[in-house]
């Protein structure tokens, strides 16, 4: 009879097992969304601190703040999500193969370690950054928690909900950097032009990222029990049209820091946000006319490649317009 992992570990020596469980740990945070997570958080810190004066000391506190606090609270976020989902993702070749289902670690060795991270990094945020990006942080930490993540087996409409905390961190960074003191003020300054663009522009752009994902995978899902849109529509009479729609509302979001921030941004981002926008929609037509999965494979990597390419434009961009300014 086989043993299982966690069986296997404890014949280990202990240097080795406390490896494997770090590493186990470790990947039930996500590395790869919490980076994603974290850079967004820090393009809306650039973007907010490139229209500031700021005291170096001052500065290097807020951005590791910032920084910091966001991977935190992401990584708790993402662990205990795959807590609450672990027998679903049993179900699932695609996360069969995640460390809770293979038994690698222990549900309470997750439990504490998602836990502590959300708190940590909520509180690094508060003592760094202020009490808005704080709250925002637990914003997201409990929308993807307490609504997202139940409501993802009852609605389709879940995918909606579950871009308002992936488009949240952009105004973290926001806050943190607006030098705003107490909570009328670190609100205020949430409500910015500047801030809620970049907000519309990560909620949107979710949409579509995440129904190519959800196509794609739509046996997965339905294995898992798991509402998704794709799964009731197997044919993709309404996916693609949704995907068509949601990447041409993006267009117009894709273009929107530049007017919400004029000082900053103009015509090397406006260039580049029509040109990657017009082709991610070109391909997201394709795939409405041919309903394939490679069609939606193209979708969904051309998502992945057009975000960080309007980010690193944007703040290229703005870096290089500060600079010249001063």
């Amino acid at each position: 009879m086989s043993r299982s992992p966690l069986v296997s570990l404890a014949a280990q020596p202990r240097a080795d097992r406390l490896a494997h469980q770090a590493a186990a740990l470790l990947e039930t945070t996500k590395p790869r969304i919490t980076r994603l997570v974290t850079i967004t958080a820090a393009v809306g810190f650039a973007m907010a601190a490139l229209g500031r004066s700021w005291a170096l000391p001052e500065l290097l506190i807020a951005v590791v703040g910032c920084i910091v606090g966001t991977a935190m609270s992401a990584a708790g976020a993402n662990a205990l999500n795959q807590l609450m989902e672990r027998h679903r993702d049993a179900r699932m070749p695609r996360t069969v193969g995640r460390p809770l289902p293979q038994d690698r670690v222990e549900p309470i060795a997750v439990l504490i370690t998602g836990s502590s991270l959300c708190v940590l990094g909520v509180l690094a945020l508060w003592l760094t950054c202020g009490p808005v990006p704080a709250a925002i942080s637990a914003i997201c930490v409990l929308t993807y928690l307490a609504i997202y993540t139940p409501m993802k087996v009852v609605s389709i409409w879940s995918t909606l909900v579950g871009a308002i905390p992936g488009a949240l961190p952009p105004l973290i960074g926001w806050t943190a950097a607006s030098q705003a003191t107490g909570w009328a003020a670190g609100w205020a300054a949430a409500l910015e032009p500047g801030g809620i663009s970049l907000f519309l522009l990560m909620t949107v752009w979710q949409l579509p990222h995440f129904l190519a994902i959800a196509w794609l995978y739509r046996e997965d899902y339905a294995a898992g029990g798991y509402r998704m849109l794709p799964v009731i529509d197997p044919w993709g009479v309404a996916t693609a049209p949704a995907i068509v729609l949601t990447a041409l509302a993006l267009l117009p979001l894709t273009l929107l820091p530049a007017y919400a921030m004029p000082d900053l941004l103009g015509f090397a981002y406006l260039s580049v946000a029509w040109a990657t926008g017009l082709a991610y929609l070109a391909l997201a037509v394709r795939l409405a006319i041919t309903r394939t999965r490679r069609d939606a494979r193209t979708v969904f990597i051309a998502s992945i490649l057009h975000l960080p390419l309007l980010l690193i434009v944007m703040v290229a961009e703005a870096v290089v317009r500060v600079l010249i300014l001063n």
